[in-house]
C-alpha cells in the first residue's frame, strides 16, 4: 500500500485552479521532494495531505481519508511548516513538555539528545532564539514523535547554508530509517538532490515530471561540447543548451550515454538544470 495515493486530486479557489487533477502515489520508505516555482501548487498538495482542506478527487494517506478522518491520521503524521508556529513566549523546556503532554508517540529522551547537541538552552524562549535554531528546535519535536509520514514544506526558508546543510544531515543521519516517508517542498533544490528518492515537479496544479531518482540517473545526461562538434550534438535534439566560458552544455532526455561521450564529456545533470528546462528559463529562475 502506498503512503500516499492521489488520483484526479483537484482544488479550486474560486475561478482560480489550485490542483488540475494531479496524480501523485508516493510508496512507503521514500523521500520525495516536491519542488515547482511559486503558485505551482506545491503548499495545497501538502495541505490536502494532511486534511487541512477540503478537496476533489480520491486521497488516501497511511490509508486514511485525510479530510475525514484528520485526527488518526494526525496520530502519525508530522508536519513542520516554512514558517515558525511556535509562540515566541515559549521556553524550550515548555515546549517539550507541550508536546509530551498532546502526542501519545513522543519520546522526550529523544528530543533531549538531540537537543543537547545543539546550543540550544532549556530556559531559553523561542525570542531569543535565531530562525536557525527555532529549526533546530522544531526538528527536535519531530524527530522525537514516532511518526510514519514526516511533510516539510520549506523547512529552512530564510536559513544561511550552515543550517541549512545541519538541518537536512540531521534529518537523514538521525530520523529517517527507510521506514519512515518524508516529503518536502523547497526552493533549494540543489540542496536536497542528494537526501531524495524520487521527485516531483509541479506547474500551475499539474504534474509535469515524476520520477525515481534512479530513473532520473538513467534517463537524463548533460553533455559538455566545443564548438567543432556543436551541430552534430544539436542533431541529437537536447532539451536545453547553454553556453558557459565558450563551451557549450547541452540537456539530453534518452539518448544513449556512449553516443554522448564520442561528441564530449558527459556527466548528469542537477535536478536544478533539470528544473529550468523542463519548466522554462522563466519558471525556473522563479524557484
Amino acid at each position: 500500500m502506498a503512503c500516499i495515493d492521489a488520483r484526479g486530486l483537484r482544488k479550486a479557489y474560486g475561478k482560480t485552479l489550485a490542483l488540475a487533477g494531479i496524480d501523485l502515489q508516493v510508496e512507503d520508505g521514500r523521500i520525495l521532494g516536491l519542488i515547482g516555482p511559486n503558485g505551482a501548487g506545491k503548499s495545497t498538495a501538502l495541505q490536502a495531505i494532511l486534511g487541512l482542506i477540503p478537496y476533489e478527487g480520491e486521497l488516501k494517506v497511511l490509508g486514511l481519508d485525510p479530510w475525514g478522518e484528520r485526527d488518526k491520521l494526525m496520530a502519525q503524521v508530522c508536519f513542520v511548516a516554512d514558517v515558525a508556529v511556535l509562540p515566541r513566549w515559549l521556553k524550550v523546556r515548555d515546549a517539550v513538555d507541550y508536546v509530551a503532554g498532546v502526542h501519545p508517540r513522543f519520546d522526550r529522551a529523544k528530543a533531549e539528545a538531540f537537543l543537547a547537541k545543539t546550543t540550544i538552552k532549556p530556559a531559553s524562549t523561542v525570542r531569543q532564539l535565531s530562525k536557525g535554531m527555532v529549526a533546530q528546535l522544531h526538528l527536535a519535536l519531530v524527530m522525537a514523535i514516532d511518526a510514519q509520514l514526516l511533510v516539510l514544506d520549506e523547512p529552512t526558508l530564510g536559513l544561511d547554508i550552515v543550517y541549512r546543510k545541519s538541518f537536512y544531515d540531521s534529518l537523514l543521519n538521525d530520523y529517517f530509517d527507510q521506514s519512515r516517508t518524508i516529503v518536502v517542498s523547497t526552493h533549494q533544490v540543489e540542496e536536497i538532490q542528494h537526501i531524495l528518492t524520487d521527485v516531483a515537479f509541479i506547474d500551475r496544479g499539474r504534474i509535469v515530471l515524476n520520477t525515481s531518482m534512479e530513473a532520473f540517473e538513467a534517463r537524463y545526461a548533460e553533455l559538455m561540447v566545443g564548438p567543432d562538434r556543436l551541430d552534430a550534438a544539436l542533431a541529437l535534439k537536447p532539451i536545453q543548451a547553454r553556453q558557459v566560458f565558450g563551451r557549450h552544455i547541452l540537456l539530453f532526455d534518452g539518448v544513449e550515454r556512449a553516443r554522448l561521450a564520442e561528441l564530449g564529456e558527459v556527466r548528469a545533470p542537477s535536478l536544478a538544470d533539470l528544473f529550468v528546462a523542463v519548466m522554462g528559463p522563466a519558471q525556473g529562475a522563479s524557484a
